[in-house]
């Protein structure tokens, strides 16, 4: 398939499983309300990646199911975790042509337009959460060595990795991307926007 993404830009959403996502909810979310809150945020950042080629990681059946209705080209990874999804989709998205890649968290239930961000100066640009600690979106070139470091302090890991590489790096706070839904605490400033 030909890369069919606007101004070589391509969008990497690595996915879990619906059914088994935001587990640190359980307290105050059911299964049923959970797999239902992966879904919406999942279609959100979806659309938000709109102009761009999207391309959605995942081993699960239900998701890989989801995407190809969705439009998105599915890959499956090679190794588990999100280093390794961030890793597979970035190559997928080189392999098809693609000059820039934004990976970007599913769980981002406010999320506007991705392709601005790739409009950015510089090589590298983080998107930090609303602590300032993790990456919820990260924008990198397409090809070139860059050690993806997600988990605890990953916005400055990404920051650091980009100078070790040698390439400029930007830290980008964007509100609709600040807000992921991993935690009670995020539930509760989501729901403070009146959202339901």
């Amino acid at each position: 398939m030909p890369y069919s993404g606007d101004a070589g830009v391509a969008v990497v959403v690595p996915i879990k499983s619906f059914r088994l996502a935001k587990g640190r909810l359980a307290q105050v979310l059911n299964d049923a309300e959970r797999e239902e809150l992966a879904r919406l945020t999942a279609q959100r950042v979806v659309e938000a990646a709109a102009g761009c080629a999207l391309f959605v990681v995942c081993d699960d059946d239900d998701v890989a199911e989801w995407a190809a209705g969705v439009g998105a080209r599915v890959v499956r990874p090679a190794a588990s975790g999100l280093n390794a999804a961030a890793l597979a989709g970035r190559r997928a998205a080189a392999d098809a042509g693609a000059t820039r890649v934004i990976v970007v968290h599913s769980d981002l239930p406010i999320a506007e337009a991705l392709l601005p961000l790739a409009t950015h100066h510089a090589d590298v640009v983080v998107v930090p959460d609303r602590h300032l600690d993790g990456t919820n979106a990260l924008v990198v070139p397409a090809t070139g060595d860059f050690d993806f470091c997600y988990g605890p302090g990953s916005a400055s890991q990404h920051q650091a990795q980009a100078a070790q590489r040698g390439l400029t790096c930007a830290l980008v706070t964007r509100p609709d991307l600040a807000l992921d839904l991993d935690t009670h605490d995020d539930l509760v400033a989501f729901r403070a926007l009146g959202q339901r």
